[in-house]
């Protein structure tokens, strides 16, 4: 398949190690028509105005990056999208057995189970709500632990590590943090918490301190 991927590099190689070599992948921070048009799909991480507008009336399948957003609000604001799903884009969060994604509805269901047979990966579906499911968990595990550190709990290194022994984690909270990126999990966190107003995305002093 001719796969357009709207990102930097780093985004292609999670890319290349979640979907595989067997792929075509084109790379571009700003796509243009000609390569909108000779994908079979397009994964767009950034998610910027005039990337959409060039989606606009698209029958190619575009996996939009909505971890900061919802797939409702796009549509709002461009109702000519139709063929779009959304996904969390985080570094760490697309190389999973399991593609996470969010629909606009539940007819989408059955053609992003054609899309994913032909990527070869399992699917999961979600509501689209900002941070989706397991990168609002993950983030509020790192604010949990940025806690525990500011009271004086626990080092960081022993919080890494009786997560990894104790829950099987790949990395430790800090950890991470540190490979999603500590602005990105504060953005993550900012944004849910203003979406539910739920304390347990209250961020933490010291990690805003940090950021």
């Amino acid at each position: 398949m001719n796969i357009l991927v709207v990102g930097h590099e780093w985004h292609v190689t999670e890319c290349r190690q979640k979907l595989g070599v067997a792929h075509h992948y084109l790379i571009a921070a700003e796509p243009t028509s000609d390569s909108v048009s000779t994908a079979d799909v397009i994964f767009d991480f950034l998610v910027e105005e005039e990337s959409l507008k060039l989606y606009a009336n698209l029958k190619t399948p575009v996996f939009l990056n909505t971890v900061f957003t919802t797939l409702v609000s796009i549509k709002k604001k461009n109702p000519n999208l139709h063929s779009v799903f959304g996904f969390c884009g985080l570094p760490t969060f697309f190389n999973r057995e399991v593609l996470e994604v969010s629909l606009l509805s539940a007819e989408q269901r059955t053609d992003l189970e054609k899309i994913c047979q032909l990527l070869a990966t399992d699917f999961a579906v979600v509501d689209d709500r900002v941070g989706l499911v397991t990168p609002r968990i993950i983030c509020m595990i790192i604010n949990e632990a940025y806690y525990t550190v500011q009271e004086g709990t626990a080092s960081r290194a022993d919080i890494d590590l009786a997560m990894k022994l104790g829950t099987n984690y790949p990395f430790g909270p800090f950890e991470w943090c540190k490979k999603i990126g500590i602005e990105n999990v504060y953005q993550l966190l900012n944004t849910v918490y203003h979406d539910t107003y739920d304390e347990r995305y209250k961020i933490c002093a010291l990690l805003k301190r940090e950021v």
